[in-house]
Formats: C-alpha cells, sequence, structure tokens
C-alpha cells in the first residue's frame, strides 16, 4: 500500500477508497485509513497528507503533529483547501487503478 501512497505526484491527491480499490480491496477503505494513520512509524517519506476521503475532506488531520499540519503540506504544494475540504478535488484526484497501469 505504501508503494502505491509514494507514487502520487506533488500537488495531486487521491482517496483512501481509490488506494483500497488499486489493491484490489474495495471494501477497504478504513483499513487503508488505519494504516496512513501509522504510517510516519514505519516510513517518514509517505506522503500522507495527499490521501483524504472520497469527498476531499482532510479526515485525518487528527493523527499529525498539530491539527494544521495536513492542511498546511497541501498547501505548501498548491493545493488549495477551504473548511478542511480540498478545493477543486475532483481536478487534484490521482486514481492509481488509471495512473499505474
Amino acid at each position: 500500500m505504501y508503494e502505491i501512497v509514494v507514487k502520487i505526484p506533488f500537488g495531486r491527491v487521491t482517496s483512501y477508497g481509490a488506494i483500497a480499490k488499486a489493491l484490489g480491496a474495495v471494501n477497504s477503505s478504513i483499513l487503508v485509513g488505519y494504516a496512513m494513520n501509522d504510517s510516519h512509524k514505519f516510513r517518514p517519506d509517505i506522503p500522507a497528507h495527499r490521501v483524504v476521503n472520497r469527498n476531499g475532506l482532510l479526515t485525518g488531520k487528527h493523527h499529525f503533529s498539530t491539527e494544521s499540519s495536513m492542511q498546511a503540506l497541501l498547501e505548501a504544494e498548491g493545493i488549495l483547501v477551504k473548511e478542511d475540504k480540498i478545493i477543486a478535488f475532483q481536478e487534484l484526484f490521482w486514481d492509481p487503478v488509471i495512473e499505474l497501469i
């Protein structure tokens, strides 16, 4: 799973469900979320801030060092966030099923 996440391009985002689907485990988005929560313990190079829920919401923000860290990381990549939601989410969405073929 982390092999997929490290391939998310700078300035792009994906969802827990898209990663689960790419792994062949369509109904396992919650497990992907748990793995993202702990990713920094295993691989600090994992860009977990680029993984959000299916609506573009920063649902994992409380697992970062501060409540605003996830948003700050995204904004540093040029991704606009308002009220914990990525603006232009569909345009920025990176689908691993399509991109990794």
